[in-house]
């Protein structure tokens, strides 16, 4: 299968948190890190609000690959770096509008340059 199906994304879209486990070099995965996650149109998005200095983003440099579980999905994926200056303003309203509950004090480093800069599209694999 190519792509995430409708049930997977609207699963995910929904779920308030994902697990992700990237995979080390040696095929195994690390222990997951429950973080957020966005949807733009059939694409789904995580950041790390820490930036490329989080250990669990550090880790999907090693080989681009891991594992995700959200909203009752459990998958495969590749990691693929973000930079489109569009997509990250989206990206930006997404994170506002989903998490806007949680406050500023939360959400507000999720839309930051150094945020958009550890932007990571999940692709199914």
């Amino acid at each position: 299968m190519n792509g995430w199906n409708t049930d997977e994304l609207s699963a995910i879209e929904e779920a308030d948190e994902l697990r992700v486990a990237p995979r080390r070099r040696d095929g195994t995965l690390r222990a997951p890190t429950t973080i957020w996650v966005v949807r733009d149109g059939d694409d789904l998005y995580v950041r790390s609000f820490r930036g490329a200095g989080s250990h669990w983003y550090r880790g999907t440099r090693a080989r681009h690959e891991g594992h995700i579980q959200a909203g009752g999905v459990d998958r495969d994926v590749t990691f693929v770096d973000e930079a489109d200056p569009g997509v990250n303003a989206r990206l930006d309203d997404a994170y506002r509008g989903k998490y806007h509950r949680y406050g500023p004090q939360y959400v507000d480093p999720m839309v930051t340059p150094t945020a958009r800069g550890a932007t990571l599209r999940l692709v199914p694999r």
